[in-house]
């Protein structure tokens, strides 16, 4: 008789369940092939276990979707692009990117943040400035390189949004996009950068021109302390050419914190938002006319749940198609 020797490993556990894809509703799929290709709606992130029955098949949860959920995610009729979240508080690697990107369909794109050190003012230290703040160098090393060599052809809009920067910053709405258009001007060529601000201050002629000459696009943004949509709307009426990116995160009457306790787990819509529905679709529409790409990206916290909002959305824009 052998003994068993303390020391051996034990067994490996069972290769884990990748998820699968929910059943595809039929009114969706054949909505999604009224839609033009060149309309890209996706959810901010995807790791959400309440998206059952809707996304995913199933029961999964948060840590295997977050590895594997693009798999089911890419399926999804409507479901054409996504926002990687995670990296505006750590950058990803390559490889991870890579992991991502092998998952989704040869004509997924992905809209990644940037971290957020390369966009506040402030350091961690307290009383102290952010050296990385708006380096163009440590952004293209650390940044715009991991993003085109993981994701590849599937890179689609390299995101800056940029946290509140507090009064010294936003009351100086000039200077603001002075430094910003010299950082912009100093990134590589190759991604499409797209800026989202978060002080309704910076919006105006400056901020587009920065843009313009910085060969960036601007983010029209739902946000509480963004400026109104209808602002956002007539003041980048003359944006710059190429895609239209707007983000759908949260309506002006709620605080962050207060939707995510309302609505978890994220799988009903609960505060139906027709007014923003209606001046994205028709944003959408005319962009699409147009002959842009267009990439919206919806939050959870906008409507209750973003694949609800999206399908809603793209009915909309179908509508007047």
């Amino acid at each position: 008789m052998t003994q068993l020797d303390l020391f051996d490993a034990p067994p490996p556990p069972p290769p884990a369940t990748d998820p699968q894809p929910a059943s595809v509703d039929k009114r969706l799929a054949e909505l999604a092939g009224r839609l033009p290709a060149r309309l890209y709606l996706g959810t901010s992130s995807w790791s959400f276990p309440g998206w059952q029955g809707l996304v995913y098949a199933g029961r999964h949860n948060k840590t295997e979707l977050s590895r594997r959920g693009l798999l089911a995610y890419g399926q999804h009729p409507l479901l054409r692009t996504v926002g990687i979240d995670s990296t505006y508080y750590r950058m990803a690697s390559a490889q991870r990117l890579r992991d991502w990107a092998q998952q989704v369909p040869r004509d997924f794109r992905f809209l990644m943040k940037a971290p957020e050190e390369l966009l506040a003012p402030w350091s961690r230290q307290p009383g102290r400035d952010n050296p990385r703040y708006l380096d163009a160098g440590y952004a293209a090393e650390r940044v715009v390189g991991p993003f085109l060599e993981g994701l590849g052809e599937k890179a689609g809009i390299l995101l800056l949004q940029f946290p509140p920067q507090g009064r010294g910053i936003a009351t100086e709405p000039r200077r603001f996009a002075e430094r910003l258009y010299r950082f912009l001007a100093a990134l590589p060529k190759g991604p499409r950068y797209a800026v989202e601000v978060r002080d309704a201050p910076l919006y105006g002629s400056e901020l587009l021109a920065a843009l313009h000459h910085g060969g960036a696009l601007p983010v029209l943004s739902v946000h509480p302390r963004a400026a109104p949509p209808a602002v956002q709307e007539r003041l980048y009426v003359e944006r710059p050419v190429g895609p239209l990116v707007v983000r759908w995160m949260l309506r002006r009457d709620r605080a962050y914190e207060e939707a995510r306790a309302d609505f978890a787990p994220f799988n009903r819509l609960l505060a139906p938002d027709p007014a923003s529905r209606a001046l994205l679709a028709g944003l959408c529409r005319r962009a699409l006319a147009a002959g842009d790409d267009v990439y919206v990206i919806a939050n959870n916290k906008a409507e209750g749940c973003s694949p609800l909002s999206l399908a809603g959305l793209a009915e909309a824009i179908a509508r007047e198609a």
